[in-house]
């Protein structure tokens, strides 16, 4: 397939930005004037207070990029000591289907072993079904514990991997 998953590189922020706009808004899932386009847009913040990964082809170009984020860290939402949460997994709507989402979510469950945690803990947009299959098949469950509204009008679902 030729995709490696690797820490986002400076001159690349710009595209991953870009990459997480598109496809969310495929997605349908940007709430109109929630402001949520502008931080899926600042892929610098992430890159400043997360672990920003991207999936590359052989030439280099950002095909899909995720999130990693601490507990008690800046971009935190549902994550508690143990834990370690992923967020804004997203894949350019024009490689779909090719493999790069699960690519993206193997890197975080192995981010996840290296550093010892025991579970990974994600939330997503109800309606994001196609994601949900996604998870569903790499061990993830509900975690309807941690379900919330960040604004109205947007629900969004708890999951959970355990690692041990």
């Amino acid at each position: 397939m030729g995709i490696r998953v690797r820490k986002a590189e400076p001159g690349e922020i710009e595209a991953v930005g870009a990459v997480t706009v598109a496809a969310y808004a495929a997605a349908e899932v940007i709430p109109e004037g929630s402001g949520y386009e502008e931080k899926l847009r600042d892929a610098q913040a992430r890159s400043d207070g997360a672990e920003l990964l991207v999936a590359v082809n052989g030439e280099g170009a950002v095909l899909g990029t995720v999130t990693v984020v601490h507990p008690g860290t800046i971009f935190a939402e549902i994550s508690q000591p143990g834990e370690l949460e992923f967020r804004m997994l997203a894949v350019d709507p024009a490689q779909r289907g090719r493999g790069i989402g699960e690519v993206l979510l193997r890197a975080v469950l192995e981010r996840g072993r290296d550093l010892g945690v025991r579970r990974v803990v994600m939330c997503s947009a109800k309606n994001m079904t196609a994601a949900h299959r996604l998870y569903e098949r790499h061990g993830f469950t509900r975690l309807p514990s941690r379900d919330f509204s960040p604004v109205p009008g947007v629900w969004l679902q708890g999951f959970v991997r355990e690692l041990s």
